[in-house]
């Protein structure tokens, strides 16, 4: 196995964050395994807090639920729309300058959301320069590190990377609820704003690096000699992709994901808790669960997608959604032990598609696709997501109750489980192609 780029004679400079690495024996694609596993960490949890705000901003302001839950649907389309804007340009201008670039933005929202006295204000910072600076800097560049730093260890790193998002959640969405609940929500939002800019920013700059040649390597599990599989040298154009069934069977499957996670369960779960009788804080704690169970499930789907088919990975994830979806609602008013064992079952497998969804890309259109084909796929999970976002609180103030969303939520999923079974099974393999897994 090699890279389809050599590597430049060129060694970093002596004390710059490359060469220090080199020194430790450390190939630095792990390097940026863990600045991006901070920048996903940190954006995730930016992601997560309106499930904590809708209350408070419902109390301070006199807004409805349907009110913030529109602009909480219009931040996930503009994060999802960032996705293969993001995506495009990493693919001609590299990782790094376009990843600050969304950063500046994304963290200006959110020292702007601090400073709203309005509905519109609250639709312009949040909903548009929070969600497309968070969609730009996380969207995918996870898949884009682990298919451009390394050649070996793809699924696993994937996995890495998609725990972020959920170790962003288990660390950001209780502590987000006890500020708000000391100090209002201001407060909280001031501290995503700090930690954003006086932390997440500096580290991009220094650590974040573009390509393995940009530092003198080559991919991770890449032997001298050795010449790339063919499938890195595939570029599929976006207009190819969308006239494949592949690519719709991926993307309808990954916008019901969006759907179900940041949409309905991120965005809602905390306020349908607090109706059955949970406080904030429990329910706030609740999701935090489902955050950490799911950095559990998401490294080992990675781990699993490895040596597995994620064809099959995928549809059984989506499966296992939608049974526990359908009996949500009927374990609401049950206490704390029932709800607590819903949230350990829906956090195993709450991001724990990325891996095989990101694998399937790779493997169907080629890995120098994934910046931009993945970027549309991840699109339609945020559309899905700003559907679920903005309906369920329609509903919600129609019906009184979200228990309609959650069923729909629930079918939905074992549709998408249906959808994902059939992805890949009548591509005939090209000759001599010979692909990190089967489908």
């Amino acid at each position: 196995m090699a890279s389809t780029e050599s590597a430049p004679p060129a060694s970093p400079a002596p004390f710059s964050a490359p060469a220090i690495a080199r020194r430790l024996g450390i190939h630095y694609g792990w390097v940026m395994v863990g600045i991006t596993f901070l920048l996903v960490t940190v954006t995730a949890g930016i992601r997560s807090a309106p499930g904590v705000m809708i209350t408070p901003l419902k109390d301070d302001f006199g807004w409805s639920t349907a009110q913030i839950s529109w602009a909480i649907s219009l931040s996930i389309l503009t994060l999802g729309l960032a996705g293969p804007v993001s995506g495009r340009l990493i693919d001609r201008h590299g990782i790094r300058p376009v990843i600050i670039g969304f950063l500046v933005l994304g963290t200006s929202g959110v020292f702007a959301t601090w400073l709203v006295q309005s509905l519109w204000q609250f639709y312009a910072s949040w909903g548009v320069l929070v969600g497309f600076g968070a969609g730009g800097t996380s969207i995918v560049l996870s898949a884009t590190v682990a298919n451009t730093w390394f050649q070996e260890r793809r699924g696993l790193v994937t996995g890495i990377l998609g725990g972020a998002a959920s170790a962003g959640q288990l660390v950001f969405v209780l502590l987000l609820a006890l500020i708000v609940d000391a100090w209002g929500w201001r407060s909280a939002v001031g501290l995503m704003a700090i930690i954003a800019g006086a932390v997440v920013l500096p580290s991009t700059v220094i650590f974040l690096r573009s390509r393995p040649r940009d530092v003198g390597l080559a991919a991770y599990g890449v032997l001298p000699g050795e010449k790339a599989l063919a499938s890195d040298e595939r570029l599929v154009p976006m207009k190819e992709a969308i006239r494949t069934g592949d690519f719709w069977l991926i993307a309808l499957s990954f916008g019901v994901c969006g759907f179900t996670t940041i949409g309905l369960i991120g965005t809602h779960f905390i306020p349908h808790a607090t109706e059955h009788g949970f406080s904030e804080k429990q329910a706030a704690g609740m999701l935090s669960v489902i955050g950490g169970f799911n950095v559990v499930g998401t490294i080992a789907s990675g781990w699993l997608t490895d040596r597995y088919s994620p064809r099959k990975l995928l549809a059984l994830y989506y499966f296992l959604r939608g049974c526990s979806l359908l009996v949500l609602p009927a374990l609401s008013g049950s206490g704390i032990p029932l709800m607590s064992m819903f949230a350990v079952v829906f956090g195993l497998d709450y991001i724990a598609t990325v891996p095989p969804t990101v694998m399937l890309t790779a493997n169907r259109f080629g890995r120098r696709s994934v910046g931009t084909i993945y970027g549309w796929i991840t699109f339609s999970h945020m559309v899905g997501g700003a559907i679920a976002a903005a309906l369920a609180g329609v509903i919600h103030d129609a019906a009184g109750d979200y228990g309609p969303a959650m069923y729909a939520g629930g079918i939905l999923a074992l549709f998408a489980a249906a959808f994902a079974f059939q992805i890949g099974t009548r591509r005939p393999k090209p000759p001599g192609l010979r692909p990190a897994t089967s489908y």
